[in-house]
Order: C-alpha cells, then structure tokens, then sequence
C-alpha cells in the first residue's frame, strides 16, 4: 500500500474528530495561550511607546552641549597662625587636594555650525536643531515669573520635538520679537495672544540686557511645570538676551531608532570631544523600568508556551493509549513507524494552527474591551485596539511549532508500538 502525505492528514483529522473533547482542550489551551502571548505583548509594547512618546515628546533625543569647565583643586592650611606670605607656600600643616567645584557659565558650543554638520551626516540622526537656553523673568505689570528662555529656529526645531501639536492659540513660527508661551505662564502673567511682556536675563540685571516680545502663539505640553517655565523666541533675540553673540547652548538632535541613541552619542562625544548626552542616560529610571517590563513579558509568554507544550503534549500521550488498535492495525496493513508519527505530529500542528487563528481573535477582542474599561486621567485611551501582522503571524508560527514539538513524544511512542500487542489490548 503506497503512504502518502494526504492520508496521513485524512487519518490525522479523523482522529481529531473521534475525540472531540480532546480536541477541544487542547483548542482551548492553544487558544488561551496565542491570546495571553498576542494581547500582553501588544498591550506592553503600546504602553512603552505610549510613555516614551510622552516622556520624549518634549526633549531631544541626543543633547551636545559644551565641554565642562575642569574643577580645581586648592590647598588647605590649618595652621590659624599662617600669614599670608605663608599661605603661598604649604606648610607643614596644611592639607592638599581639595576640590572646589568650578561654576559652570553659560557658553557657546564651538564652532556650532561645523558640529550640526557633523552630527546631520552621522548614520541614523534624523534631525538636528541648534539652541539657545539660559535662565531668565518674564515680567508683566507687577508680575515676575522665573521662565526659561529658549531660542531656536522653529523650522528646525519642530523636526526634533513636535511642538507643532502641542500648540492651543497661533502657530510655533517666530520672527522678529515675537515669543510662544505655555498657557500655564500666560496664566500667572494674566496676559494671552497680541500681548506683550518683558524679559529679563540672569545677566541682563547688570548688563541691563532686556527686551519686550509680543506673544504670539500659546502651547500645552500636558507638563504643568514646562507649561510655567519655557518661553520661546528666535535665536537671535536668546543670543542678544543671554549674552551669546552667533553662539548657541546646545544641539538637539532626535535618532531614528530610540534605543540606538547611547551609541550615536558616544560616537559623537568621541568625534568632537564634547559633552554628548542620550535619553537613555538622562532617563535611566525610566529605560530600567522598560527592560523590566520586557524581561516580565519574556517570562510570561516562556511560561505560558511551556504550559501549552505540556497540555498538548499530555492529551495526545491519552490519545495514543485510546487508538492504540487502530495504530495497531494501521501498522499491520504496512504503514511505517515514521507515517505513524507523521500522524500525530500533523494533530499537534492542526490544533496549533486553529488554536493561533482563535487566539487572534480573541486577543484582539480583549484588546477592544481593555481599551474602552481603562482609560488615561484624561479621558484618552491607553492604548489602541490593533494587532501588529508581524506579532500575529510570529504567535501563528510559534503555535504550529509548540504543537508539532508537543506531539513528538506522543508520535514517538506510538511508532514504537508493536503491531500485535496493540491489536490484542
């Protein structure tokens, strides 16, 4: 009798059909894991974009900023009785090394315009956006408000943080003396668009560097505190206010892939010897806990696959005993041991199949009820309700392959069996 492959799928469907209620268990277990395995990874990486999205949404990616001034170290004389002759030379008691912390005055970064080349040819920048950023007051009437005052090109700026949608009155342009603040500043100051305030530098109370701007645009960042303190206005009125003629503070600079920022910024602190700083090192918390929430959801779907491996694995191992006549018989007509495994490993990769394609869907059917039960403080949704093809077709190919390993046991086993001792029992 010639075995072919489409027997072998005839006999393991009809096995299959015999033991429903085996069937069905294992449909079930499947089922249960593709959808566990499909919803929290798509539910975990929502939520990690989510947060990223909102925590990065307001800051670059890569900050390169001037070298730090090097501290100093003095000398300590503990000796009351020294005079000031003697303070030039150490004595005896004197104790050496101390460090005093040099401060840190606002520079320009060196030759700027040469870095923000550098940096835009560099392989995954996407955008780069020079900046000028110093502490200041905006004033209005009787009114003071401690802000900090950024001036950029909003062309270049919008490319590194999407300022674009955080705009509630005006457009993020700037020209001439024109300023965007955030409405919780607009607020203190009691003042909105077509208004003007005044602003004054941490260095303009000496230098009696101030200037009035006309407000014309107001932003909400959902960051109170960013809302109360940032005041935009063009480069060059920041460069006149903070006293950096032609110079910038910093470079902002946003990547193409996130988790690739430390290597970009070492690559560019080695390259220009400056101080090149990434999210992942000024957010270190936040990446901890993203490489926690990954490491949970490994273990999760490692365990669940290993649950599933086992109950297909134990409900065939029963299906092996209960048809061993038929095996039995089906080994006497001349089918051979490896048509027999054959059997059983296509029932593991059928119940992996439809088990992954039920998965699916009830996967993304708890995606659509989580989303509409829990929601943001504000009334916007956590996460939204879609299935990312790659994760599904990936679950798929994970099931049919859980499936086919579960029953190799079990199809080992029955093509072990001796033709006549499975007849007679």
């Amino acid at each position: 009798m010639n075995w072919h492959l489409p027997f072998a799928w005839l006999v393991a469907i009809r096995f299959l059909r015999e033991g429903r209620m085996q069937t069905w268990l294992i449909l079930a277990g499947v089922t249960g894991g593709v959808a566990v395995i499909i919803f929290l990874t798509q539910l975990i990486n929502q939520l990690q974009a989510t947060i990223i999205d909102r925590v990065l949404g307001s800051q670059a990616h890569i900050v390169i900023r001037p070298a730090e001034d090097l501290t100093r170290r003095g000398l300590l004389d503990t000796n009351p009785e020294s005079s000031p002759a003697a303070d030039a030379i150490p004595g005896p008691d004197a104790v050496s090394a101390v460090v005093q912390p040099r401060a840190q005055r606002l520079r320009s970064v060196d030759q700027w315009e040469k870095i923000a080349q550098l940096a835009a040819r560099s392989p995954g920048v996407v955008a780069v956006s020079p900046v000028v950023s110093g502490p200041g007051f905006a004033i209005r009437g009787g009114a003071s408000k401690s802000i900090a005052l950024l001036g950029v090109q909003p062309e270049h700026y919008t490319r590194v943080v999407k300022m674009t949608s955080y705009m509630v009155r005006g457009q993020f342009q700037l020209s001439g003396t024109e300023t965007i603040i955030g409405t919780e500043l607009a607020k203190d100051l009691g003042v909105s668009v077509g208004d003007k305030i005044r602003i004054l530098t941490a260095t303009g109370f000496e230098a009696r560097r101030d200037d009035t701007l006309t407000i014309v645009g107001l932003f909400d960042m959902g960051n109170k505190d960013l809302n109360r303190r940032w005041v935009f206005t063009t480069l060059k009125v920041a460069q006149n206010l903070l006293d950096l003629p032609g110079g910038v503070s910093n470079l902002d600079l946003t990547v193409s892939d996130l988790f690739s920022a430390n290597t970009i910024a070492m690559r560019l602190q080695a390259q220009t010897g400056l101080t090149v700083e990434s999210w992942m090192q000024t957010n270190s918390g936040l990446l901890n806990a993203l490489f926690n929430q990954s490491v949970s959801n490994n273990l999760i779907r490692t365990f669940v696959i290993l649950i599933v491996a086992l109950g297909i694995s134990s409900v065939l191992v029963v299906s092996v005993v209960q048809k061993q006549k038929e095996i039995g018989i089906l080994r006497a007509m001349g089918a051979p041991r490896d048509r027999i495994m054959l059997i059983f490993l296509l029932q593991g990769g059928i119940v992996g199949l439809f088990g992954s394609l039920l998965g699916s869907a009830l996967s993304y059917s708890l995606l659509w009820l989580f989303s509409h039960i829990y929601r943001s403080p504000d009334g916007s949704a956590l996460f939204n309700p879609r299935l990312d093809p790659k994760l599904v077709l990936l679950a798929w190919l994970i099931a049919v392959l859980v499936g086919v390993c579960a029953a190799a046991l079990p199809a080992r086993r029955a093509a072990r069996m001796d033709p006549v001792q499975a007849i007679r029992a």
